[in-house]
């Protein structure tokens, strides 16, 4: 049970962090952007965040409970480990630094980190990957919503 508790806890502390960086972007530059017709409210973020958070928590304790069990949980866990820091540092560059380009990278990049962890994930614990998959499509929504915002931004 304490190992289902701290994997949640780390999984929503990236979502705090994050947080922290979108809260003032939110008020002050991203409602100044150019959105696609299809953008959330903003008040959908948060509680969609913190269900995947969540769910990446019970994934991940999923395959850490198997450690001793099965052989590959190490490299398993370090590749959800690439992902959770590569889902902190997106809302660190779009809304901290007000990148829309960089964000756009950044994403791309944690997509493919999502893929390679709900692979990774498979063999260990089959639950862990499917509770990924919200995730994935979550991201999947995020990367076309952020290079949307990315085409509508362009100066000039």
């Amino acid at each position: 049970m304490l190992r289902l508790i701290i994997s949640i806890i780390i999984c929503q502390s990236v979502g705090l962090i994050g947080a922290l960086f979108t809260r003032s972007a939110l008020a002050q530059w991203y409602v100044t952007l150019k959105k696609p017709w299809f953008t959330p409210p903003n008040w959908l973020f948060a509680p969609v965040w913190s269900i995947l958070y969540a769910l990446m928590g019970m994934a991940v304790f999923l395959v850490w409970r198997k450690s001793r069990l099965i052989p590959g949980v190490k490299a398993a866990l370090g590749v959800f480990m690439i992902q959770l820091i590569l889902n902190m540092f997106w809302p660190i560059v779009f809304f901290g630094q007000r990148s829309i380009p960089g964000g756009f990278v950044i994403i791309v990049f944690l997509w493919l980190a999502i893929i390679w962890t709900i692979r990774a994930f498979w063999p260990i614990s089959k639950l862990s990957a499917v509770l990924l998959l919200p995730y994935i499509a979550w991201v999947s929504f995020a990367m076309i919503l952020n290079y949307a915002l990315f085409t509508l931004n362009q100066p000039g």
